[in-house]
């Protein structure tokens, strides 16, 4: 199967979907008095967000818990800051338009360790559902990245194998652990300036031009 021509992308949500605004949560986490990295560890790096994101847990008890670990943290109450960095966050534009002008030359899908409410973001919140063939949420399927499960049944569901799928993220564990399982990964970080259309480009996937 080496060297097959891509016809699929997965795509991850956050970070590649969705800005995650990383400069925003550095802000917050400085005006704050707040440790680096505080505002995605107690919400992204918890137990409780570990069974939320298998479909196992209470989504209200996880951000009541990660809210909860900030004032910790501080050792003083705190403004809801985990609701404030998720305002701040949108759709990336340029890599929507991108998957948009893959259609329908490539199949493409989303694969994203997320809570229970990713599908219904996507249709109702951003109405960008119709452009993937299979949506694969983490807590709808019960196993998340980079368990090899996950990627198994991203390919099983769009039909294709492994080496005609290239997988887009921005966790570099994630990305290697769909070159382990023998998927193209590309490791993507907007807050880098990464453009996303030379990097598909340079493994061999380019919107088809009318």
């Amino acid at each position: 199967m080496a060297g097959l021509v891509p016809r699929a992308v997965l795509f991850d949500f956050g970070g590649v979907i969705w800005n995650m605004r990383w400069d925003v949560a550095r802000r917050l986490e400085s005006e704050h008095g707040l440790p680096a990295e505080a505002l995605r560890t107690t919400l992204y790096q918890s137990a409780a967000w570990r069974e939320v994101e298998r479909g196992r847990g209470d989504r209200e008890a996880w951000l009541t818990a990660a809210h909860a670990s900030l004032e910790k943290l501080t050792g003083h109450a705190l403004p809801p800051l985990h609701t404030e960095w998720r305002a701040a966050q949108a759709a990336i534009a340029p890599n929507v338009e991108l998957i948009r002008a893959l259609r329908p030359s490539y199949r493409t899908a989303v694969l994203s360790n997320a809570d229970i409410t990713l599908r219904s973001r996507l249709s109702d919140g951003l109405g960008i559902v119709s452009l993937f063939d299979e949506i694969v949420c983490s807590a709808e399927v019960g196993c998340a990245k980079p368990e090899p499960e996950i990627y198994a049944l991203a390919c099983n569901r769009l039909g294709l194998p492994p080496a005609a799928c290239v997988f887009v993220d921005d966790n570099e564990s994630n990305v290697r652990a769909a070159d382990a399982v023998g998927i193209r990964g590309v490791l993507h970080h907007i807050d880098r300036g990464d453009d996303l259309r030379a990097q598909l480009a340079a493994v061999g996937v380019r919107p088809v031009t009318p």
